[in-house]
């Protein structure tokens, strides 16, 4: 059950070395909602009934986009894989997020340069005129959850979060930096903004 998977995740076995798995958001999940009303309605005026060629959809049907939920995959990676903790990409962005899992002496590294957000963050960000700080900490700009892997079970966790039907990517690396204070940074830039 959970509470057994929950035992054996946590911060305090996040170690150097560790692999950022970062698996792919359906959209924009139950967050940043206000900011995506504030945008596309407030500032551009459109309606849900318009046909957003980034989309291949209308707006509406871009924000009833379901959430993608990640029990099972995660329940899977904790028992099959040496996964050491693991973070939801809630409220706050992905940095806050997995700030959360991260001991005081190490710090985690992630490219943007390895995904491209789906193309509702991309047109959040050009409507709406946001700069990208403000946009990754609201929205979850495509990785809906990550999980701190141990290097050798990169691969098999990679393949079983394939075999749930989630795209998943190495997104970046944990490193000792007792400076840094459990911090995440992000760098690089995502393709094509």
């Amino acid at each position: 059950g959970v509470v057994e998977a929950d035992a054996l995740l946590g911060a305090d076995l996040v170690r150097p070395g560790d692999v950022v798995v970062a698996m792919a958001a359906s959209g924009l999940h139950s967050n940043g909602y206000s900011l995506a009303r504030h945008v596309f309605f407030t500032q551009a005026g459109w309606t849900v009934d318009r046909q957003v060629e980034e989309f291949g959809r209308t707006l509406g049907e871009e924000l009833l986009e379901p959430t993608r939920i990640y029990t099972k995959p995660a329940l899977a990676l904790a028992r099959e894989t040496e996964t050491h903790a693991m973070a939801h990409i809630t409220g706050g962005g992905l940095a806050n997020n997995l700030a959360r899992v991260m001991p005081a002496e190490l710090k985690a590294t992630l490219d943007r340069g390895t995904w491209t957000p789906a193309p509702v963050f991309d047109v959040v960000r050009k409507v709406g005129d946001v700069a990208q700080p403000d946009l990754e900490a609201t929205l979850n700009c495509g990785v809906g959850m990550v999980a701190l892997v141990a290097p050798d079970s990169v691969d098999a966790a990679l393949a079983r979060l394939a075999d749930f039907g989630i795209d998943s990517w190495v997104a970046g690396e944990v490193s000792e930096d007792p400076e840094q204070k459990g911090t995440v940074e992000l760098v690089g830039q995502h393709p094509g903004w």
